[in-house]
């Protein structure tokens, strides 16, 4: 029987692809962890449903950041936000709906990148170096610490979006009714949130879990 030492810090991810051959090299292991990280968020992001009344759609980018960052640690995670953005730059269609970073949004001829929504991918690294580093310390290792971190990277993501699309309306319209732009980009979106931080805290302590059982036998 080994001993887990999952009271020590450390990510899932850490432990489940250890320093071992050619990963014992932290530029190969670090390397493939954010490239995975990178591919994760371009899946979620395929899961997009765009809504009539906003630029912004329901999408699957947020339980991924809060996934990515709890697995990888804060600087990886948000390595891996960074060649996710990168990605789209390159024209790769990986952000919501398919999107390139230079795809027009709604605005037309206005690139997703400097769009009405880029607020929220900008967020995106900020997000997962904030989750990932309490995860880090162990926040993810119980659902009842593994909410407050979920939510804390939501927030970041919301508030730092929602700015964005504030001021993209003002200066495409001249002034911005901030109450109406609340019921219009974020309140719509909050249920959806709750459901994405509870499944994000709840497969956490759960991979966690797996790690131990299957450590132990």
């Amino acid at each position: 029987m080994s001993n887990t030492g999952i009271s020590s810090p450390g990510t899932l991810a850490q432990r489940l692809v250890p320093a071992r051959g050619a990963l014992q090299r932290p530029f190969v292991r670090d390397g493939l962890l954010v490239l995975a990280g990178s591919l994760l968020m371009a899946l979620t992001a395929q899961i997009s449903i765009p809504l009539p009344f906003t630029p912004v759609p329901i999408t699957g980018q947020t339980f991924g950041v809060l996934l990515v960052g709890a697995l990888l640690g804060p600087r990886l995670g948000a390595l891996s936000m960074l060649v996710y953005l990168a990605q789209g730059l390159l024209g790769l269609p990986v952000f919501a709906g398919g999107r390139s970073a230079w795809t027009p949004r709604s605005i037309p001829g206005i690139p997703v990148i400097i769009g009405p929504t880029a607020g929220y991918l900008f967020s995106f690294p900020i997000a997962a170096a904030v989750v990932g580093a309490l995860a880090h310390r162990g926040w993810d290792r119980n659902v009842w610490t593994a909410i407050p971190a979920m939510l804390l990277g939501n927030v970041i993501i919301l508030v730092l979006g929602f700015l964005w699309l504030a001021g993209a309306t003002a200066f495409f319209r001249g002034s911005v009714d901030v109450v109406a732009l609340l019921n219009l980009a974020v309140l719509p979106f909050l249920p959806g949130d709750a459901i994405k931080i509870l499944l994000a805290a709840l497969a956490l302590p759960g991979g966690w879990r797996l790690l131990e059982m299957l450590d132990q036998r």
